[in-house]
């Protein structure tokens, strides 16, 4: 099992910046990968950027150039810069995590939202 516990978030006017944090506990040596979702009032939860256990990184086009995810492994957390804030980046975002266990089984945090004001 694998816990996550997500902070921060909040609110902030656009073309600002915020930080989220995720802190991973548990059975972290069978995770495959970590990162961040979204998920908008009416819509689908979507990813935003994802890190392998390598390092690779992908992003959603939409935030390419804005957003870098980035980890520090001895504190099993990882990040997400979120920089040149818009509007349409509101919602709550949920750290995830992955293991192949035969099949892809993912773990949730509580989520925090991030709410930009125009």
């Amino acid at each position: 099992q694998v816990q996550l516990v997500e902070s921060g978030g909040g609110l902030v006017q656009a073309g600002g910046s915020l930080r989220l944090s995720c802190a991973a506990s548990g059975s972290t040596f069978s995770i495959n990968a970590m990162g961040w979702y979204r998920q908008a009032p009416g819509k689908q939860r979507e990813p935003v950027a994802v890190m392998g256990v390598g390092g690779e990184t992908n992003y959603a086009d939409s935030v390419k150039g804005r957003f870098a995810i980035s980890r520090d492994i001895a504190k099993n957390t990882v990040y997400l810069q979120m920089n040149s804030l818009k509007p349409e980046d509101t919602a709550v975002y949920y750290c995830n995590a992955h293991e192949w266990v035969g099949y892809r089984h993912d773990y949730w945090g509580q989520g925090t939202q991030v709410t930009v004001s125009s």
